[in-house]
């Protein structure tokens, strides 16, 4: 009996799972824009080898501000040139940004809905890699039609009190999220000299070893050359001196 029932339960089992499919689409009500309504803001930081090309994508909606700010932080290797190529492509494969320099920033206000392609390229540097620190995402400076659309509608319903907070939390959270667009530039900034304050000890320091050795040789060859100016050697017959 007790075998019997694990076996309907196997075959319930079996019927249920060859009866449902792949789950295509996991959230049929929404859009795409909606999907894709994601993280506003990334800072990361990247390693570029020689003659390197890396590209990322960003989602964005039309009407937004898109921002890209880009830095180069530590420069290894023979050639220590510190211009990074950076183009920023539209969904439709156009050039809507480009800078080729150590650091850079990249905006423009968003004209068609999609994924934005930002390749960085090392290819000034055949022989040498670069860490860059990059900061980049979109914002809003208005509102959009729905929330407008929403807005309106419950403008009716609340008094102006209300409105007025809502409108100033918009407000105090537009200029929090600008600040922290600046916190992250000075960010990167003051990574860039430390490496750089951190290089600069290093060469000054091999280089203070190197003179140091070098003026003890010259010294020691110097006396070695005057020692040799007075050596003579005793003649034939001669008794040696003391």
């Amino acid at each position: 009996m007790l075998q019997n029932g694990f076996y309907l339960i196997w075959l319930l089992l079996l019927f249920g799972l060859s009866n449902s499919g792949a789950l295509n689409d996991p959230h049929p009500e929404l859009s795409d824009q909606e999907l894709f309504w994601g993280a506003d803001q990334y800072d990361f930081s990247i390693m570029l080898r020689a003659g390197d090309l890396q590209c990322y994508w960003h989602f964005a909606h039309f009407g937004e501000r898109f921002y890209l700010n880009s830095m180069v932080q530590l420069v290894t290797g023979v050639a220590l040139d510190r211009h990074l190529s950076v183009t920023v492509n539209a969904p439709s494969g156009l050039i809507v940004g480009k800078v080729d320099d150590a650091s850079g920033q990249i905006a423009f206000n968003v004209k068609e809905t999609g994924f934005y392609q930002m390749c960085f390229s090392n290819f000034h540097n055949r022989f040498g890699s670069m860490q860059v620190f990059l900061n980049f995402g979109v914002y809003y400076e208005g509102q959009k039609e729905e929330e407008k659309k929403k807005k309106e509608e419950d403008m009716k319903q609340i008094n102006s009190t209300l409105s007025f907070i809502e409108e100033s939390s918009s407000r105090l959270q537009r200029f929090v999220f600008h600040m922290w667009r600046h916190y992250n530039y000075e960010r990167m900034r003051r990574g860039t000299d430390f490496y750089l304050l951190q290089s600069n000890s290093t060469y000054v320091n091999s280089w203070s070893a190197v003179q140091s050795l070098l003026i003890l040789t010259a010294g020691y060859l110097q006396l070695y050359c005057l020692k040799r100016l007075f050596n003579t050697k005793p003649a034939e017959g001669d008794k040696p001196r003391c």
